[in-house]
């Protein structure tokens, strides 16, 4: 059996605590103030990349680049070893089709390796808890080809719903309109979203109040999970955008229900955080297949 590395990337918010003891390959996802691209060798801190924002700059976000993700692939083929890698969804950018259309290309230049492409169809830690599955996967003895199949069957239990504390950015980005994000802003309405089977954004309702709306996401996950499957022996996970007080409260009603080995904190990272805003929080977790 050909030994393997796995890889992913930036978006996937995998905790720094966990890369420290299980170092990956990660390809850096960018994103931009103005004509500053930042992602690779340069990079702002969440908490600044945060506040920025609240003062009015808008950020955008890029997908990979190509060149860099044949660097470090073609590094790893170098050294006889193949590749499974978990790619951000591809239903929210094209930086999955950037990787396969690469490892496609690496595998004709190199007829001996394999790589194979896992499409999360997920975001940030709810993508990061594929990559961790599939290292202590790895860790126990799973070949490559165990590991892919294993996060397939199991990609559609990964939960993810989340609410924003502002609704002008998500009207920036075409999730609602401009007459909803001034009315539900003006009443405190949050709304509350969830991504779907197929890696898209969907709405879930809303609810009036900041704190409402975070045990909001606890309470539907009790409905949504499957303790006879995925018990005490899977991660679960919190991200925020520059809010760790309302993230660790939201992990705090999480673990009183026993529902995962560990919580997981995590910021949100700056390139996911363009679309949303500061003041986000998502929990991420296994449960009941999702939905459409």
């Amino acid at each position: 059996m050909s030994d393997y590395v796995i890889t992913t990337d930036s978006n996937s918010d995998v905790p720094a605590a966990f890369l420290a003891a299980h170092p990956l390959t990660i390809i850096p996802q960018y994103y931009a103030f103005g004509d500053t691209v930042y992602g690779d060798e340069l990079n702002m801190p969440p908490a600044e990349f945060y506040e920025t924002m609240r003062k009015g700059e808008l950020p955008k976000s890029m997908a990979n680049n190509p060149a860099v993700i044949r660097e470090k692939f073609t590094a790893i083929l170098k050294e006889g070893k193949d590749i499974l890698h978990i790619a951000f969804s591809s239903a929210l950018s094209g930086s999955c089709s950037n990787v396969q259309v690469a490892a496609n290309e690496l595998m004709e230049e190199f007829p001996g390796r394999k790589i194979l492409v896992f499409d999360s169809l997920n975001a940030s830690l709810g993508e990061g808890l594929s990559v961790m599955r599939a290292v202590e996967l790895k860790d126990s003895g799973a070949g490559m080809q165990t590991v892919y199949d294993t996060l397939m069957e199991e990609r559609d239990h990964i939960n993810v719903s989340f609410t924003v504390d502002d609704l002008h950015h998500l009207q920036r980005g075409g999730r609602v309109s401009k007459t909803t994000a001034v009315l539900g802003s003006m009443i405190n309405i949050k709304p509350v979203l969830s991504i779907t089977a197929t890696g898209e954004l969907k709405a879930n309702g809303t609810v009036r109040g900041r704190k409402k709306a975070l045990s909001s996401l606890v309470k539907s996950m009790e409905e949504t999970l499957d303790r006879e499957h995925f018990g005490r022996e899977y991660y679960a996970g919190v991200v925020h955008a520059d809010c760790l007080k309302d993230a660790e409260y939201v992990a705090g009603l999480m673990e009183n229900l026993g529902i995962a080995k560990k919580v997981w904190i995590n910021d949100v990272s700056p390139s996911i955080g363009t679309h949303a805003g500061p003041g986000v929080v998502g929990i991420m977790f296994y449960g009941k297949k999702v939905e459409g």
